[in-house]
């Protein structure tokens, strides 16, 4: 719970252009989670996703392959959160095929997943128009969605998507009345 808690202040730091404060606080998150696997099912979608999307987001390459392995190690290949933090650790690692393999693997999930699978994809194929329609997608979703941690809407995927894609040389340049600008 305290790592949600924290995700959301880092959330609304970055929200508000604190990207530094934000930074250091996303890396802190990626502790909080990490420490928490052992209490958390093995599929727990904080387990599996919330470290890498915190590490992606705190500008930590070193941090996001180590959790990314961490993650892992004993994740049920067949599920579609499985497949999701495969699908971002192969970004991660540069290795488009692999990515590409397990954002296949996420559609089977619900529609969040799907949405999110088509965004991987695009970055994997390095299609600019296909990626910004994708994260727009994503970003109306989530406007649309119930406020969370006071006000602050769940924003991470798309701003960890555009962290990835900025690597990349890729941005979407997220439009939103919730987001910061990418």
């Amino acid at each position: 719970m305290e790592a949600i808690e924290r995700e959301g202040s880092a959330q609304r730091r970055l929200i508000d252009g604190d990207l530094a404060a934000a930074r250091t606080e996303f890396r802190e998150v990626s502790e909080l989670y990490r420490r928490s696997w052992e209490a958390a099912h093995a599929q727990a979608y904080g387990r599996l996703v919330g470290m890498l999307k915190a590490a992606v987001l705190a500008g930590g390459g070193a941090v996001e392959a180590r959790y990314a392995r961490a993650a892992l190690v004993d994740a049920d290949p067949g599920s579609a959160t499985a497949g999701y933090a495969r699908a971002i650790a192969a970004l991660i690692a540069g290795d488009d095929a692999d990515a590409e393999a397990w954002a296949r693997s996420m559609r089977a999930g619900d529609d969040a997943f799907a949405r999110t699978a088509e965004a991987i994809s695009a970055l994997a194929a390095h299609d600019e128009a296909r990626y910004a329609a994708a994260l727009d997608v994503i970003v109306r979703d989530f406007e649309q969605r119930s406020r969370h941690l006071t006000g602050v809407a769940i924003a991470d995927t798309g701003l960890m998507l555009e962290a990835l894609a900025g690597r990349r040389g890729m941005t979407a340049a997220i439009e939103s009345r919730v987001l910061p600008a990418s």
